[in-house]
């Protein structure tokens, strides 16, 4: 009902326009989670949990990255992550999640989404580990063999996306890198070292 209400009031106050504009950054945001690669080659879950983990890493990085460019910038990431949790509601009601535990899912994501954030944003800034944030938080395993391989993931694609410009970015041009597997260990390879 809140979302509606705040539809109708963009649509008086003319940032109708920003919204469409953050759901396009958000459906490029959901476009580079949904690459096999992560599911396939990196050993991501393929569960509605791993592609929330994966989805959430994106947005992070693309929130931290226009974070750093004044209000405007940080309007708009806001307005991306307004758009990320309302399709998180939609997903979970299409789901068939009862709309009594709907609201308590969706808090339960943002609480994850928040703890990720700080964990990987103090791994990026060398404050952190982000290979144990990573194993930890989206493979729920100190020991994964993959963690390191995201993680490195994680800092081309915050290098990326700071040499690329706001305004693109916020355009919805946005290009993230292609994870690189190499250098991890394949299921034989690790049965053959154990």
């Amino acid at each position: 009902m809140y979302e509606r209400l705040k539809e109708f009031m963009a649509k008086l106050t003319g940032s109708d326009a920003q919204r469409r504009r953050a759901h396009a950054l958000y459906v490029v945001i959901a476009e580079a989670s949904r690459r096999e690669v992560f599911y396939r080659e990196l050993a991501v879950p393929d569960t509605p949990e791993g592609r929330y983990d994966i989805l959430s890493l994106h947005a992070i990085l693309m929130m931290r990255r226009l974070r750093g460019e004044g209000p405007h910038a940080v309007d708009f990431a806001q307005l991306v992550f307004d758009v990320m949790f309302r399709d998180i509601d939609d997903s979970l009601r299409e789901l068939g999640v009862g709309d009594m535990r709907v609201g308590k899912k969706v808090r339960a994501y943002a609480e994850a989404f928040y703890g990720r954030a700080k964990a990987y944003e103090e791994g990026l800034d060398g404050a952190g580990d982000l290979t144990d944030a990573v194993a930890r938080n989206i493979y729920s395993d100190d020991e994964a063999p993959y963690a390191r391989a995201l993680a490195d993931y994680m800092s081309a694609a915050d290098q990326a996306l700071a040499s690329q410009e706001t305004d693109d970015l916020m355009a919805a041009k946005v290009n993230f890198p292609e994870p690189s597997v190499k250098g991890v260990m394949g299921d034989d390879e690790r049965a053959r070292t154990a």
